[in-house]
Formats: structure tokens, sequence, C-alpha cells
């Protein structure tokens, strides 16, 4: 089983950039959206009724803003949108499916760069879904956490380092909740199979050329659970593939 994550930047946006024709070439199991910034109504058909795939949205009450999405070739137990907290899920940032073999979360985490206000935001959300998902861990044990975590971990996982340590993203506060929630009985997919690999980035700025220049953020991320490690095959970065200012990730599982 092959599951996805992709921060599009505009799902209308990537539409026009082949983001049909990719699915159709990959064929997803399961395909994870963040940042979809549209309403299902402001949809085209053709993104909402993708063929052999069961579509679940979440969307934020401001226009063009934020968003979830997620495609999905099983068949779920039950979809969640949202983690029951209002001031979270009016921004349409989280969705969880459950399925015969194990839970996902497919979640865009809030960004903390534009204001304090922001950043203890996106601080409280953190901790809200850390507390939240030690609450489901008592009933699920196959958990799978994915989306745009908004957060470098290591030094490893971002171009410079030092020259961000003091911005939101790679603010130690925020790396040390990747800290606790790995603590708490979660693995970075894909440190565990590429512990010391860099240049392994999912972001780049769209301002400075960044891509080209491979000057990049992974900030992107499966997360899943420890019983999970023996169903885990493989964990990629998909960097060759454009259209948005993130490239996918992939995790391949067996059951």
């Amino acid at each position: 089983m092959r599951i996805y994550s992709w921060n599009v930047n505009g799902i209308r946006a990537i539409m026009k950039k082949g983001f049909l024709d990719w699915i159709e070439d990959e064929k997803p199991d399961i395909l994870c959206v963040q940042e979809t910034k549209a309403h299902p109504d402001q949809l085209s058909f053709e993104l909402k009724e993708v063929d052999d795939y069961q579509v679940h949205f979440a969307s934020a009450k401001k226009a063009g803003y934020s968003g979830t999405a997620t495609y999905s070739r099983m068949q779920t137990k039950k979809v969640q949108i949202g983690l029951g907290e209002k001031r979270f899920d009016q921004e349409g940032r989280t969705i969880i499916s459950y399925y015969p073999n194990f839970v996902l979360f497919n979640i865009y985490f809030p960004n903390g760069k534009a204001s304090k206000e922001r950043l203890a935001y996106k601080m409280d959300y953190y901790y809200f879904l850390l507390d939240y998902l030690k609450k489901i861990k008592k009933e699920q044990k196959n958990i799978i956490i994915t989306g745009d975590v908004n957060t470098a971990h290591k030094e490893i996982d971002l171009a410079r380092p030092k020259a961000n340590e003091k911005i939101s993203g790679f603010l130690k506060e925020e790396r040390e909740w990747i800290d606790q929630l790995l603590d708490s009985g979660f693995i970075d997919s894909y440190r565990h199979f590429y512990p010391k690999k860099t240049d392994a980035y999912t972001w780049w700025s769209l301002r400075t050329a960044a891509r080209k220049r491979n000057v990049g953020w992974r900030i992107d991320y499966f997360l899943i659970s420890e019983p999970l490690i023996k169903n885990l095959k493989a964990a990629k970065i998909h960097d060759q593939v454009k259209g948005s200012d993130h490239c996918p990730i992939s995790i391949e599982v067996q059951f």
C-alpha cells in the first residue's frame, strides 16, 4: 500500500499543472493533500469525483485559506473532520480516516511566521494534538500522521540551520515538540531509513529560486506509531515532482 502526502499550495492552481495526470500515473492508494485553499463548492467536478477514489475535504471558514483533502481508493470505516476544537477546526486543518488496520491523520499544521499570535496558535495546536494522540493511542495502536508540519526537526533537515534558528519553523520550542511526539511512541519514517541523509528537503522558498539551488527545508513528514515499524517498507521524498513549493512524500506499508 502506497500512501502519499503533498502540500499543493492551492488545489485549483495545481489542477492546471497536471495534478490529475500525476494521480493517474502514480495511482496512490491514499493521497493526503494540504493547503487546498478552496471549499468543495469552488472545485471542478474532476477534482471531487476522481475515478476509483472517495474524497473528503476539510475547509477553512476564511476563503482561499488552509484546507485539507484525502483521496482514498481504500474503503474507510469512519472519517472525522477536525479534532473537535472549534478554534482549530475552523481552519480546515485536520482529516482523520479510520481504516481496518490503521488510523490516518492528514494535517496541515499552522505556520507561525506571521506573528507572535500565530506562533502561539501553532504551539497550541501542537500540544492539543499531542494530548489527543495520547488518548487515541489507548484504543488505536496503528496510527499514521502525515502532512506539512511546518517545522524542520534537526539541523540536517534544512540547508541553513544557523541562519534560521530564530525563525518560526526551526525554533527550539517547535523542534522540542517533535521530540516529545517521537518520545510518546512515534517514529519519523524517512529518518528510519535514512538517518544521516543530507540535502533531503520537501519545501523550497519561491522567492529566491531556492529549489534550483536545493536550499530547502524538510518540513513534510510521515510519523508512524512504533507498532507499525514492522509494516513499514519504504519512505520517499519525490523532489522531482513540480507544481508546488512543496514536493510529495510517500511511504509504503504492508499488512
